[in-house]
């Protein structure tokens, strides 16, 4: 290989290590997001799911392992150490191989996934006090921004124990409908009824989440696929500037 092809190969590699950190980056803070938010129908799953956790450490491991990943390949393709190349295609092999695995794992446990996430909300539905708890407010907040009430419709809402025990017509408030005449609106706990049929929204909330999810599904199957693509790249590349150097001077790498 000439030194002109190793040049643009090292700038080049260099380069595709920049995207792949940033790629990273994103896929770091998307776990943090799911682990952290407390505004969404995660916040729901959050506290229940063990899946959703695991998960959400997963991304946030393998997010830094690329970011460190991709600066040990800016560093190897800059100052041509071949060790460090060589290391760094492995570290790109096995993430690879991980994603792959990930990706495979959850198209067949997706079934399993969506009965999980239904007995998670029902669960939520029977036990409903109304109280301060995260999954609560958030599912009372997904209710109202989207319009819709209980899981598959409103009849979910009749196990409820509070609902069921009570002597009172009860009904979520986050589920009334405002275009119906009656009480005032409330964001969250449990209200009166004063007519006989519930003044709340009669679409279900699954509908709805599904294409929630469907939609970010897209966006984290986007960073991941690009994501990919880099790392077979910078596999591609980094083999071939490793090939190329023949001699290592570490006299070239700034000390700290």
């Amino acid at each position: 290989m000439g030194k002109g092809c190793i040049t643009a190969t090292k700038y080049l590699l260099f380069l595709f290590n920049l995207l792949f950190f940033i790629f990273g980056a994103l896929i770091m803070g998307f776990g943090l997001w799911v682990l952290l938010d407390n505004q969404s129908f995660i916040a729901v799953l959050q506290e229940s799911s063990t899946t959703l956790k695991v998960g959400s450490y997963i991304l946030i491991g393998v997010g830094s392992l690329s970011m460190l990943m991709g600066f040990l390949g800016c560093i190897g393709a800059i100052y041509e150490i071949r060790c460090l190349l060589g290391l760094y295609f492995t570290c790109l092999l096995l993430i690879l191989i991980a994603q792959v695995t990930a990706a495979v794992l959850i198209y067949f446990q997706r079934d399993l996934l969506k009965h999980e996430i239904s007995s998670i909300v029902n669960t939520i539905l029977v036990n409903y006090t109304g109280q301060n708890k995260t999954s609560e407010h958030a599912w009372d907040y997904l209710q109202r921004t989207i319009q819709c009430c209980g899981w598959t419709g409103p009849s979910n809402w009749t196990e409820n124990v509070w609902i069921k025990n009570s002597t009172q017509p009860l009904y979520p408030c986050s589920c009334r409908n405002a275009s119906i005449p009656g009480t005032e609106v409330q964001e969250t706990g449990l209200c009166q009824s004063l007519v006989p049929d519930w003044p709340v929204y009669t679409k279900g909330c699954i509908s709805s989440v599904e294409d929630w999810l469907l939609s970010n599904c897209g966006v984290i199957l986007g960073v991941c696929v690009g994501v990919a693509v880099i790392e077979l790249l910078g596999m591609v590349l980094s083999m071939c500037l490793c090939k190329s150097v023949h001699q290592e001077v570490y006299t070239k790498v700034p000390k700290y």
